[in-house]
């Protein structure tokens, strides 16, 4: 089975990211992926004709897809767009939880978003992703999310990092049914850590990368490709690849 992550498009009216996505998507055409994860940032400020375009890309493609919002994002507006059916109906608040399951895996989407903040949060989710990994028939799964959970070494990415992870972590680490993975984005560089124990990766983004920069006076250059993941499950066995198109 073959999950595609796809983080952090940006689309704009007056950027190409759009065009951007749309090279991703030819290239997701040649592998047709069982499903594809959209972990937020699609738009920004609220741009209605981004998600609707982006809706009708998706309803193009062969596969289902599993949307979660990001920071940059408006949770009224991909509603309006996508419906209510797109997102888990036992979230509470108002948060976009999404789970799909395929072929025995689980794709458990997080809503990590802050209204207002660039910074992420899960403590006022916590207990419904409880709930998800002490199910009594619950899969084998891949947590999704768009905050990162770990330092990237980044010092402005890292002022947001994700908030609540002390919880998190502890409610991983105790799950009956712990994650095999789990795969953020928002750094918009592909990036591989641990969480609670667990590999965590950082999905590369559509939109032009971030450089790797540690916080030293030069700034070295960062490629400028799109980036998307391909989650890899055979065989009970998960392996992530990072791209570039």
């Amino acid at each position: 089975m073959l999950i595609a992550q796809v983080s952090d498009i940006h689309a704009a009216p007056d950027n190409d990211h759009l065009a951007r996505f749309d090279r991703v998507l030819g290239w997701l055409a040649q592998l047709q992926p069982d499903v594809l994860v959209l972990s937020g940032d699609l738009t920004d400020d609220g741009w209605l004709e981004g998600y609707q375009q982006i809706a009708a890309r998706q309803g193009e493609e062969h596969y289902p897809s599993l949307i979660l919002p990001g920071n940059s994002d408006d949770r009224r507006l991909m509603r309006s767009v996508w419906g209510e059916n797109a997102w888990a109906k036992d979230a509470c608040d108002g948060a976009l939880h999404a789970v799909y399951e395929v072929d025995g895996l689980r794709l458990i989407g997080l809503d990590s978003t802050v209204e207002g903040h660039e910074h992420g949060s899960v403590t006022d989710h916590s207990g419904w992703l409880e709930m998800q990994l002490n199910r009594a028939d619950a899969l084998p799964s891949i947590l999704f999310l768009h905050h990162h959970l770990f330092a990237s070494g980044i010092p402005t990415l890292d002022q947001t990092l994700c908030r609540g992870i002390d919880r998190l972590e502890d409610i991983i680490s105790s799950a009956a049914n712990r994650p095999l993975a789990i795969a953020s984005g928002h750094v918009h560089r592909p990036i591989a850590g641990m969480f609670a124990g667990i590999p965590a990766h950082i999905c590369a983004s559509v939109c032009p990368a971030n450089p790797v920069w540690f916080g030293t006076d030069w700034v070295p250059p960062a490629e400028d490709a799109p980036g998307l993941m391909i989650h890899r499950y055979v065989n009970s066995e998960l392996t992530s690849h990072h791209v570039r198109v």
